[in-house]
């Protein structure tokens, strides 16, 4: 595993979230009552290789989450991968993405879910003088240090966190437990790229080019991303390949 100058796990002293459960509707619930349009909703992802199970998804898909536990496998090649890399500045209106650097414990979903609304088409459908949108506009102009402040310290977020932790459909675990799973998201920019967006990374992490008519559970989106993890965890021989898949889309109520 990585080292502790290496590790990116926010510090013991950090403020810590209830984790959100690895449900659709917790995670629908908790954008909705921070201002994403109700037109857009969670779902799950039962099956990538199986072209049924996949009809039943509401597409385009505009984000991707992918929720694993943290393999020794997985921070090897996280750390090999951010070594050469310069820890991520973007901020302002042109930046291609919006990136948010995890500080506080257990909140990989709550960060994980705020990639997904806060890029690509995703972001249009968020309702004005929201909370979430206050939080994007103050957001936006500030570097990633200073953004990871904005959502640490924001009280919105936090009751908006703390009431959909509650409503999970098992008991929800206590702030202080250290929860193994761990939540990455994929979004599609204007610029038609696939992203990979981690909040324990150095930055947000561009995977390639998409076709203007390719979302993020494209076939081409799958390889650049959640299939390249799996193939990874599947060649160490982990034998825990224990993940599932959650996508952003529009509402089927």
């Amino acid at each position: 595993m990585a080292t502790e100058e290496e590790s990116p796990d926010c510090p013991p002293t950090a403020k810590r979230f209830v984790p959100l459960e690895n449900n659709p509707e917790v995670m629908s619930e908790l954008v909705h009552k921070l201002g994403l349009s109700q037109k857009l909703a969670f779902h799950d992802v039962f099956s990538i290789d199986d072209p049924d199970l996949l009809a039943f998804v509401p597409r385009p898909a505009y984000a991707l989450l992918l929720i694993f536990p943290v393999s020794a496998t997985y921070e090897k090649f996280r750390v090999q991968e951010d070594k050469e890399k310069q820890e991520y500045e973007g901020h302002g209106p042109d930046e291609e993405v919006i990136w948010y650097k995890q500080t506080i414990g257990n909140a990989c979903g709550l960060i994980g879910v705020l990639h997904g609304v806060s890029n690509g088409a995703a972001r249009s459908l968020i309702e004005p003088d929201s909370n979430l949108a206050k939080l994007l506009n103050d957001a936006i102009p500030l570097k990633p240090l200073q953004r990871a402040d904005l959502l640490y310290e924001s009280q919105a977020l936090e009751t908006a966190h703390q009431s959909a932790a509650a409503t999970g459909d098992t008991a929800a675990p206590s702030a202080d437990d250290n929860v193994d799973l761990h939540y990455v998201c994929f979004v599609k920019s204007e610029k038609d790229r696939l992203w990979e967006m981690d909040g324990r990374r150095k930055g947000p992490l561009d995977r390639g080019e998409l076709a203007a008519d390719e979302d993020v559970l494209s076939e081409k989106a799958l390889e650049l991303g959640v299939r390249s993890f799996l193939k990874r965890e599947a060649e160490a021989g982990g034998g825990d390949l224990r993940f599932s898949l959650i996508v952003l889309a529009e509402s089927l109520d």
